[in-house]
């Protein structure tokens, strides 16, 4: 599975439910291991997520990069959000709702589905639900509502807070079945609308963290089926890097501007755009990895998450 290609023994560190053991680590790798035996075996989300800037630090010491330190926060971060998943779905089923009335699957957007992730981040998620009768919609929507609404406020009190622009699954806008999503990826696509391309910048950087990752492929196997036929969306997508500052000084050279990430965010909505309008695959492919070149950061694309 394309989800699953994994080359780096370092994007094994978080890949399990449950953190390394330290007595496992070689003495090589010690301040790694000085770091796991501080925060125990089976630590609460809140703990997990404060230990993040400590993991850093054990990392800066070991002299990894920083796009691998990028890569293992946003691998550290998928792991809270399937604990958090998981303590929701416990609990419903302790209070009576029962196993989830059909497949469903959780997306990490933007950043962190990128695997770009730098310490502090909010939340980014959405949700694909299996496709079930309209007539079931207030049954089965309701279980997932519940369960979205649980799962973010359980990161949110570990640390990782709300989005102020509401993309969470907690809200109907980013919770939808299958076949709603492809409907909506069609209509954003279908022509040249600023909002319409927003939304789909949003959406179109997503990694299944939990749940079936058969939904997630089936909606990225729809965006490479759209988007060689989405010309005026992707002239769109194109012509709103006018208006995003390029970071590059007087010389040509790469700049921040003391406000960090951002300055990257041209590159990354270039390549957005290039990725669809070149290769059949929705996803960010070739383009990407060339800038991860650049920038020193991970490739996104899922064919080589883990290398």
């Amino acid at each position: 599975m394309r989800l699953l290609h994994r080359a780096s023994p370092w994007r094994e560190l978080f890949a399990a439910d449950t953190l390394p053991d330290p007595e496992t680590l070689p003495p090589l790798l010690a301040p790694l291991r000085d770091a796991l035996v501080e925060l125990g075996s089976a630590p609460d989300l809140a703990v997990a997520y404060a230990w993040q800037a400590r993991l850093v630090e054990a990392l800066q010491r070991l002299d990894i990069p920083a796009w691998r330190i990028s890569q293992l926060i946003s691998d550290h971060n998928e792991l809270l959000y399937r604990r958090a998943i998981q303590l929701s779905l416990n609990e419903m089923q302790g209070l009576g709702w029962g196993a989830p009335p059909v497949a469903f699957c959780v997306l990490i957007l933007g950043s962190g589905a990128r695997h770009e992730s730098l310490l502090g981040p909010d939340q980014d998620n959405a949700m694909i639900i299996a496709d079930y009768p309209d007539a079931r919609h207030t049954e089965i929507d309701g279980y997932f509502q519940s369960l979205g609404e649980r799962f973010t406020a359980r990161l949110d009190e570990a640390g990782i807070p709300l989005c102020s622009g509401h993309v969470m699954a907690r809200w109907p806008m980013w919770r939808k079945r299958l076949s709603e999503w492809r409907e909506q990826l069609t209509l954003w696509s279908s022509d040249r609308r600023i909002k319409r391309v927003q939304q789909s910048n949003i959406l179109l950087d997503f990694y299944p963290v939990y749940g079936d990752v058969g939904l997630a492929e089936s909606l990225s196997d729809h965006v490479q089926h759209l988007m060689p036929g989405s010309s005026l969306f992707l002239d769109e997508m194109a012509s709103l890097l006018k208006e995003l500052p390029v970071a590059l000084d007087r010389f040509g050279r790469l700049a921040g501007d003391g406000e960090g990430a951002p300055t990257t965010m041209p590159s990354i909505s270039s390549s957005r755009a290039y990725c669809r309008w070149s290769t059949p695959f929705g996803y960010l492919r070739s383009a990407m990895a060339c800038v991860s070149s650049i920038r020193g950061c991970a490739c996104p694309h899922w064919c080589s998450r883990r290398r």
